[in-house]
């Protein structure tokens, strides 16, 4: 198979990547949102929107905190309920819903169990992490940013 080499949109555009860089920023020091929390949610998204290099960064950062078991096992999160706690099952609930929102329209019943579970300013961090993460993996997948793992 012949691959083509795509753009490296960080260089190519370095203002724009500031720009999402400083949301990812906001994310990760202006927020209550637990580090771990973070990483769950945006390898979650990221496996959605299948995007390796999200993927592989993602799983690498959340390993330094959570159990393989757990890890391995966050594509089927809703079928081991046992192995998240209620607050992050709500929040894989709502980052499917927002990831997937064409199709799922965030729907009544998940927004509920979202605003249940987290302070009103924390489900607005959460919903900006899923949108923020949603955007680097709509450049990350398209221009088919390396991963460090090694074949």
């Amino acid at each position: 198979m012949n691959e083509t080499t795509r753009l490296t949109w960080h260089e190519i555009a370095p203002q724009g990547a500031k720009a999402l860089y400083g949301v990812h920023h906001y994310v990760t020091t202006g927020t209550n949102l637990p580090e771990e929390l973070i990483h769950l949610i945006s390898l979650r998204v990221s496996q959605i929107n299948g995007c390796a290099h999200c993927i592989d960064l993602h799983t690498r950062d959340l390993l330094k905190t959570m159990a393989v078991d757990k890890v391995v096992l966050l594509p089927v999160w809703a079928e081991v309920p046992h192995l998240f706690s209620d607050q992050y099952r709500a929040a894989l609930a709502w980052a499917e819903e927002v990831t997937l929102v064409s199709e799922t329209h965030a729907s009544d019943e998940a927004y509920a169990a979202a605003a249940a579970a987290f302070a009103p300013k924390d489900l607005v961090d959460l919903t900006i992490t899923i949108a923020a993460m949603n955007a680097f993996n709509r450049l990350g997948a398209p221009f088919r940013l390396p991963v460090k793992a090694q074949a």
